[in-house]
């Protein structure tokens, strides 16, 4: 996906970043042991939140010592396990091909030659993922197609693009086994994924001005999104606000305190950071951002 859904770390007491990292790191060896090393690299703070997710809704997830094959030296740490963490795995897989598939659409040849190398390199773990998730594989498709269509189009329909895109990131919580918390997964998720896609949009406006690609908010308003702020501010925390009402109908147990972090305090500080042009200076990983300059949001684990 795209980085934005970020905890406030400073915000959460250490046993719930405890928590947080081993869902992190239960993540990554999901990753590992369902697709190999390299599907390791999709691994971010989107992702880690589904797993969490899909982990509450469950009412499962056991933890488990692992070493990290990254830090081999570093002591064993507890990570998540379970199934809704390889769900959350798959899904993972799935999604970051469709992306780079999109990324590979968006750039030419030449500039699109390192999505096209990234696309063959994960073309194996994709079909595996795929294989296991069918039916999700199948609505990401559909999904996409819907949205494809819109851009295609160059749709000024800003609700239908991120209705779109709102509703791949639903069909998530198909892994969900218990109905009533199926239904509101997904309403979290969506509403959660129209978030994305307004965030996007803002963050993306000057790229696909220069490339001359679609963009569901200049479309929207004429060529003249950077004026359109309020708006997009109001209608992104009214988002935030029906995830946050999705929320509080799941039976999060031990993963409340997280979630909340999550939707009230660090997606919020993301959204400040995207609308005032901060958010690339953040997630510069070659840069170490001082706290007062994250607002909250936190770091990478």
């Amino acid at each position: 996906m795209f980085g934005y859904v970020r905890p406030a770390l400073g915000r959460l007491e250490e046993g719930q970043k405890d928590a947080y990292q081993s869902a992190y790191c239960g993540l990554c060896h999901a990753l590992g042991r369902r697709h190999g090393f390299l599907a390791r690299l999709t691994l971010q703070y989107d992702f880690t939140f589904l797993a969490i997710l899909l982990t509450a809704g469950a009412g499962s997830g056991g933890r488990i010592c692992r070493r990290c094959p990254v830090h081999p030296l570093r002591k064993p740490r507890s990570c998540l396990a379970g199934g809704a963490l390889d769900a959350a795995a798959d899904q993972s897989v799935i999604l970051s091909w469709h992306k780079l598939s999109d990324d590979v659409a968006d750039h030419g040849f030449f500039t699109g030659l390192p999505y096209r190398f990234l696309r063959l390199a994960y073309r194996r773990a994709y079909r595996r993922a795929a294989g296991a998730q069918p039916a999700f594989d199948a609505q990401v498709r559909a999904g996409l197609a819907r949205l494809g269509a819109l851009e295609a189009e160059g749709s000024p329909q800003l609700d239908r693009a991120a209705d779109a895109f709102a509703q791949i990131l639903a069909c998530a919580a198909q892994a969900v086994p218990r109905e009533g918390e199926r239904r509101a997964m997904g309403q979290l998720l969506y509403h959660l994924g129209r978030w994305i896609y307004l965030m996007d949009g803002w963050d993306d406006l000057d790229e696909d001005r220069r490339r001359g690609r679609y963009n569901p908010l200049d479309a929207r308003f004429g060529g003249r999104a950077r004026d359109s702020r309020d708006y997009l501010e109001t209608t992104a925390s009214h988002s935030l606000r029906l995830a946050g009402s999705a929320a509080e109908l799941l039976e999060l147990e031990e993963w409340a305190p997280v979630v909340e972090n999550v939707i009230y305090t660090g997606l919020p500080a993301v959204q400040e950071a995207v609308l005032d042009g901060r958010w690339h200076d953040m997630r510069d990983i070659r840069r170490k951002p001082d706290e007062r300059s994250l607002r909250g949001a936190g770091r990478e684990p």
